[in-house]
C-alpha cells in the first residue's frame, strides 16, 4: 500500500500462503484506523496475496490515528463497480467514523454480505462490526470487537467474549474479529489461516 506521496512498505519475504488470493478492504473516505488498515494490508502482501482498497468513491481515504487526521491512500475500485465475487476475502478495518459511514451506504452493506452469501471469509476488527449488524450476517456467530460495542452485537444477535480474536467457522464462512490495534499481531496470524487456500474469485 502506498499513501498519497507514493510511501509504501515492501512485500518482504514472508511464505506464499495467500498466493492467488485477492482480499478486499472496505473503508470509507474518512474514518479508518489507519494501524487497522495497514498491518493486515501488509501481512497480506507479506504472504504473497493481493490486497485491493475498495470505498464509496474513488480518488483517496484519509486514515485517522485514533482522532488525529494522518494518511491518504488511494482507492483501487469504488464498492457500486465491483461484488463479493470479484475477491476471495474481505477485511473490514475499524475507527470509529469509518464502520458508522459504511453501514449507511447500501452498496457497502449487500457488498459486505455478499462474502457471507458466497462463503467468502472475512476479518474484521475494533468498531468494523458495525458494518456485519447492518448486513445482518452476525446472529449465531462467535465475536469480539472494541467493548463497546458487545451490546449492539448481542442484540444483533452475535455470541460475544473479550478475547483478542475469535475464529467463527459456525456460519456460511469463516468469521475472525479482534478487538483493538494491540490484537493486531493475532489479528493478522489469525487471518492468514482463514484466508490460505481460498479458490481464485470466480
Amino acid at each position: 500500500m502506498s499513501d498519497s506521496n507514493g510511501n509504501g512498505g515492501t512485500t518482504g519475504g514472508g511464505p506464499n500462503e495467500l498466493a492467488g488470493v485477492t482480499v478486499a478492504f472496505l473503508v470509507a473516505p474518512e474514518g479508518t484506523e489507519q494501524v487497522e488498515l495497514t498491518s493486515p494490508w501488509q501481512t497480506v502482501l507479506d504472504h504473497g496475496g493481493t490486497p485491493r482498497l475498495v470505498s464509496t468513491e474513488l480518488g483517496e481515504i484519509r486514515a485517522f490515528h485514533h482522532l488525529d487526521r494522518a494518511d491518504r491512500f488511494m482507492v483501487d475500485a469504488a464498492v457500486a463497480d465491483v461484488s463479493a465475487a470479484d475477491f476471495d476475502a474481505l477485511v473490514l478495518p475499524g475507527g470509529v467514523a469509518n464502520p458508522d459511514f459504511l453501514r449507511t451506504d447500501p452498496k457497502a452493506v449487500e457488498f459486505v454480505a455478499g462474502f457471507f452469501a458466497r462463503g467468502k471469509p472475512v476479518a474484521v476488527i475494533c468498531h468494523g462490526p458495525w458494518t456485519l449488524i447492518e448486513a445482518d450476517v452476525v446472529r449465531d456467530r462467535a465475536m469480539t470487537s472494541w467493548p463497546s460495542l458487545h451490546t449492539d452485537l448481542r442484540n444483533a444477535g452475535a455470541h460475544w467474549t473479550d478475547r483478542p480474536v475469535v475464529v467463527c467457522t459456525n456460519g456460511p464462512n469463516t468469521l475472525v474479529s479482534s478487538r483493538k490495534p494491540d490484537d493486531l499481531p493475532a489479528f493478522d496470524r489469525a487471518l492468514v489461516t482463514a484466508f490460505a487456500g481460498q479458490p481464485a474469485a470466480a
